[in-house]
C-alpha cells in the first residue's frame, strides 16, 4: 500500500498515525481485527468493498503496510509470513541462471536459502568479505542482484550503501545491465536506517525483531519505491501465499507504533555496554557501530540517525568456546535464546546456534568464531543490565 498522509511529520508521529485511520463506523481509534477470510459481492466479480479473499489482501495487513512504507520512505511495502519468506520472495523474483552476490556474514537463514533453496531454482549465490572492495571483480553478465546486511549478522560489520549503488551504476552504464540492492535492515529497523534514501532498491526487515518488537510474532516485510518491482511481489505475494494472519499483522502494527522510543532506549543502553566490554580484559574484540574505533564510523555517521550504533553487539571472550557458553549461561536478565530486537535482552553463541549451519572455515573465514558472542539489547534499565554483564563476565573468568 502506498504511503498516507502523515508523510510530513517526524518519525514518531508518522508511526502512531500511519495506516490507522479511525473507525468510520465506531469511532474507535485503534483498528480491529478483520478475521474474515472472504468478502461478500454485490455482483459476480463487483466487490461490495476493495477486498474480495484475504489472501490477497486484508484490512489490517494494509494498513501495517501503509505504516512500514511511511517509515521507511517508500511507495510501498509488502508484508509476507516471516523474514525468511521475504528473503524467499525476492530470489524466486530473479529469472532462472541468475547469479547474486552476497556479503559473507550474513544471517545463517540468508546463507541457507541461499546455498541449498536458491540454487534448486537455478540462482548461484558468490559470497564476499567486503562489498565496496569485491563487488566489482565479481560481478557477471547475468548478475541480477545484491545482498547486503549493514550491519552484518553477527560481526556487526557495517557497509557503504551509497557507495555499492554507485558502483552498480557505473556498472548498468557500461554494460547496460541492471543490478539489484536488496538490504537487509532488520539490525537496524526504520528508526535508525532508511537504505532506500540511500539508493538502494528494496530492503527488508525480518518483522519478527525490531519492528514487532516484543517477541510474539513472526513476520517479515519487504519495501520499494519502484513500481515494476512493487508489481511484480505483489504478484508474488499472491500467488505463493506466504502472507501474515490479520491478528500478527494487528499485532505487528501495534508495536511498530513504539518503535522509535524502544529503539532509542537499547541504542543508548548497547553503546555504554559496549564501550565497558571494550575496557573490559576478558574481552578481546569487541564489534559495535556506535564504538568510534568502529572500523567504518564515519559511514555509522552519514547512514545512522544522530550516528546510533542500534541495539546489538557482538563480542570475542578470552577462554574459547566454554568461556562463552559460561558467560552465556550465567546472565541473568540476558536470557540465553536466539532471535533479537524484542523488549527484553538476549544473548547467544552464534557459532553453535543462529550460524551453525555454515561450514566452519566458511564461518571463521568471517569472523564468526567460536568464542564470539552476540548480545540483543532490551528496554530493561540500563544500570542492572550493565551490572548482569561485569556478574556474567566475572563468572566467566573464574
Amino acid at each position: 500500500m502506498t504511503v498516507d498522509s502523515t508523510e510530513q511529520y517526524g518519525f514518531g508521529t508518522k508511526a502512531i498515525h500511519s495506516g490507522a485511520p479511525i473507525d468510520p463506523h465506531t469511532g474507535a481509534v485503534i483498528e480491529p481485527i478483520s478475521l474474515s477470510t472472504t468478502f461478500a459481492q454485490s455482483e459476480p466479480s463487483k466487490p461490495l468493498g476493495i477486498y474480495e479473499y484475504s489472501r490477497s489482501a486484508n484490512p489490517n495487513r494494509d494498513n501495517f503496510e501503509i505504516a512500514v512504507a511511511s517509515l521507511e520512505g517508500a511507495k510501498y511495502a509488502l508484508a509476507l509470513s516471516s523474514g525468511s519468506a521475504t528473503t524467499a520472495l525476492v530470489i524466486q523474483s530473479l529469472p532462472i541462471n541468475s547469479h547474486i552476490i552476497s556479503g559473507g556474514d550474513v544471517y545463517g537463514g540468508t546463507h541457507r536459502y541461499f546455498t541449498q533453496v536458491g540454487n534448486t531454482h537455478g540462482v548461484e549465490a558468490t559470497f564476499v568479505g567486503n562489498l565496496v572492495q569485491d563487488l566489482k571483480a565479481n560481478l557477471r553478465d547475468n548478475t541480477r542482484l545484491v545482498w547486503l546486511e549493514t550491519p552484518s549478522n553477527p560481526t556487526l560489520s557495517v557497509t557503504d550503501i551509497a557507495k555499492v549503488t554507485q558502483i552498480l551504476k557505473d556498472h548498468e552504464a557500461e554494460t547496460g545491465n541492471r543490478v539489484l540492492l536488496a538490504v537487509d535492515n532488520t539490525f537496524l529497523s526504520p528508526y535508525i536506517s532508511n537504505p532506500l534514501s540511500h539508493g538502494a532498491d528494496i530492503v527488508v526487515h525480518s518483522v519478527t525483531k525490531y519492528i514487532n518488537g516484543h517477541s510474539d510474532v513472526v513476520m517479515g516485510v519487504l519495501a520499494t519505491n519502484d513500481d515494476e518491482l512493487h508489481n511484480r511481489f505483489r504478484f508474488l505475494q499472491n500467488a505463493i501465499g506466504s502472507i501474515p494472519s490479520p491478528f500478527d499483522s494487528w499485532l505487528a502494527h501495534r508495536g511498530l507504533k513504539t518503535l522509535h522510543l524502544r529503539v532509542r532506549q537499547a541504542s543508548q543502553t548497547a553503546q555504554k555496554i559496549a564501550e565497558i566490554l571494550a575496557a573490559h580484559p576478558l574481552v578481546s574484540k569487541v564489534n559495535y557501530p556506535g564504538l568510534k574505533s568502529h572500523p567504518n564510523h564515519d559511514v555509522v555517521a552519514r547512514q545512522h540517525r544522530d550516528g546510533l550504533g542500534g541495539g546489538m553487539i557482538s563480542f570475542r571472550i578470552n577462554g574459547g568456546a566454554n568461556a562463552a557458553s559460561v558467560f552465556t549461561s550465567s546472565t541473568k536478565l540476558f536470557t540465553l535464546a536466539e532471535s533479537l530486537g524484542g523488549i527484553e535482552s538476549l544473548v547467544e553463541v552464534p557459532a553453535i546456534m543462529t550460524h551453525g549451519g555454515i561450514p566452519k572455515a566458511e564461518r571463521e573465514s568471517n569472523g564468526v568464531y567460536d568464542d564470539l558472542v552476540r548480545v540483543s539489547v532490551g528496554i530493561e534499565e540500563t544500570d542492572d543490565l550493565i551490572a548482569d554483564i561485569k556478574q556474567a563476565l566475572e563468572k566467566a573468568a573464574a
